[in-house]
């Protein structure tokens, strides 16, 4: 149960918003926002020579479509078991093909999905063996997408940089392969300490959380009525579990790498 602030009543916090969007008008403003901030982000890659134009463009098309649909059905969703399952399972292959996408993985997109599950699955289970996060679709959904989200891109930046390493460092690889190192080992001296970089963005959002951020857990709970003891408490659990997912997603990406199970096509190498 959701409690508002002593002295605060829980219609005042919850009439409140982030973004206002009543009326035309409103539909308007966010219309011209999306529109203006997408079209800039892509005008400056042009200019800059950035190359990602068109995906800032794909990106905030798909980034609508999808976030309109899953308004419509997220309701539906969240009164069954069996819908909020099917949505997990979309969740978690969205996210393995995103990643294997990424990581060009020579046709098995799926090998990405091992980090994902690796990192996300166990953490979810546990938070909801502990209790502290209650059995219930509206608490499970929201927990598990921002846990297999961010083991989606904890996985996508440390293929990206392990691959690259050996890529740009090939001959210390080969070096280490001179000296009696097996290719396993060789490829680990390489680039785990390249791929463990996917690290620093949740560790610097973990420290600084409260000081430079204040993330969209914390402010949600807040606005919808929640004390802020209880707003802290989600944000903290949050955290601390992205830096166990992202830590184990690393660790099996970089072994997957190692052992060659995700490796460049040659297309894209």
């Amino acid at each position: 149960m959701i409690h508002a602030p002593a002295g605060m009543p829980t219609g005042h916090l919850t009439s409140q918003a982030l973004v206002s969007v009543e009326g035309t008008g409103g539909l308007l403003r966010l219309a011209a926002v999306v529109v203006v901030c997408t079209g800039l982000a892509a005008l400056i890659n042009v200019r800059g020579g950035l190359g990602h134009a068109r995906d800032d463009l794909v990106a905030a098309g798909r980034a609508t479509l999808q976030l309109a649909l899953v308004g419509l059905v997220i309701a539906a969703v969240l009164r069954s078991w069996a819908l909020t399952s099917a949505f997990l399972l979309v969740m978690f292959g969205v996210a393995s093909l995103t990643a294997g996408r990424r990581l060009a993985a020579s046709g098995r997109w799926w090998v990405a999905g091992l980090p994902v599950l690796a990192g996300a699955a166990p953490v979810v289970a546990g938070l909801l063996a502990s209790g502290l996060v209650p059995l219930r679709p509206i608490a499970v959904v929201p927990i598990a997408g921002i846990l297999i989200g961010n083991a989606m891109t904890a996985t996508t930046l440390a293929g990206r940089r392990a691959l690259d390493a050996l890529q740009n460092r090939a001959g210390e690889y080969d070096a280490a392969l001179s000296i009696g190192l097996l290719d396993r080992d060789a490829a680990l001296l390489v680039a785990r300490d390249d791929a463990a970089l996917a690290l620093v963005p949740g560790l610097d959002q973990t420290r600084t959380v409260g000081l430079v951020t204040l993330p969209g857990a914390f402010v949600g709970m807040l606005l919808g009525g929640a004390s802020p003891l209880q707003a802290a408490a989600v944000q903290l659990v949050v955290l601390v579990a992205l830096l166990l997912v992202q830590s184990v997603a690393v660790l099996v990406t970089v072994e997957l790498v190692a052992r060659g199970l995700i490796a460049r096509s040659p297309a894209r190498a």
